[in-house]
């Protein structure tokens, strides 16, 4: 967990504020509260609000933008008693949203993002105005799954085999940087002393690795499906498809595969904008900020 007051040499220059109601310390930021249309911008793994710090300055000269971070993030807590699963991060964020009484919000959803925010309209459908997806998947679709994992599925399968998962997804203070890369990011230009020490910080120790060390183990061993099958049977699917949705995708993944995700996404929104990034990867945010941006401003003035 991250002091509330550090700003990494003014590259995050934004408020914090805490919300305890989860029974748990976690951050957020909540800029341009003036403006009327919400968006809020979903991290995954193993990030923090931090990448979407170009994002914030941008967006909330027009919208209110929220930014949290996910349970064992970024400034937020990492609670030893809590489960780190899709169904629990869904849960603290309807909370967080009911506290904050947003209504009719914008997300924007990379990595576990795509699958929070989705599995949040599956259960609150009214409350979803639009779907911007980065780098994500729902999963939602018959589209046959590739038969090899991606080079950052084989990495964690082969690490938990020997037993080095723990010891190297618990280590990310130092490992950081080599763990982002096997994700895959393209602008090496972006990594400096700051760069690296905000994605860091939030790691001083094992047990602040919680949230990292289980997120891949949910996809691996398929310990969301339940959850997600649940949410689906529950939910009007028509109303879910109705809502506009929208798919960036930095073609140089390591962590999910493009094609399929792409083809996810064109079986249940055949009709939507899909961009693809030839030259970003995993971490799009990072590799083609402004661009996406710009795509953001147009999905939400458009719907």
């Amino acid at each position: 967990m991250i002091e509330a007051k550090e700003n990494f040499n003014n590259t995050w220059p934004f408020k914090a504020n805490f919300f305890s109601g989860n029974c748990f310390k976690q951050h957020y930021v909540d800029e341009g509260k003036e403006n009327k249309k919400v968006i809020l911008c979903l991290h995954g793994e193993p990030t923090w609000g931090y990448i979407y710090r170009h994002f914030i300055r941008e967006l909330s000269k027009d919208f209110r933008v929220v930014v949290p971070d996910l349970m064992g993030f970024g400034k937020s807590e990492t609670p030893k008693n809590k489960e780190y699963s899709l169904k629990t991060h869904v849960e603290n964020l309807e909370n967080l949203v009911n506290y904050l009484k947003l209504e009719n919000i914008y997300f924007v959803g990379q990595d576990w993002g795509g699958p929070i925010l989705g599995a949040y309209t599956l259960r609150n459908l009214k409350n979803t105005k639009g779907m911007f997806l980065i780098n994500t998947i729902l999963g939602y679709s018959r589209t046959d799954k590739p038969k090899e994992l991606t080079p950052w599925f084989k990495w964690i399968k082969k690490n938990e085999d020997n037993g080095t998962l723990e010891v190297l997804l618990g280590e990310l203070n130092t490992t950081i940087l080599s763990i982002m890369k096997i994700l895959n990011f393209t602008n090496s230009s972006i990594i400096d002393d700051n760069w690296i020490k905000a994605y860091a910080s939030p790691f001083p120790n094992r047990d602040s690795c919680l949230g990292a060390i289980n997120f891949p183990l949910d996809v691996l061993h398929g310990r969301m499906v339940p959850f997600i099958i649940s949410c689906l049977k529950n939910a009007d699917m028509k109303s879910f498809l109705e809502i506009p949705a929208e798919l960036v995708y930095g073609m140089k993944d390591r962590a999910i595969d493009p094609d399929y995700a792409i083809n996810d996404f064109k079986a249940l929104y055949p009709n939507s904008k899909v961009t693809k990034l030839e030259n970003a990867g995993h971490f799009s945010q990072e590799d083609e900020p402004y661009k996406i941006i710009e795509l953001i401003k147009e999905f939400v003035s458009n719907h």
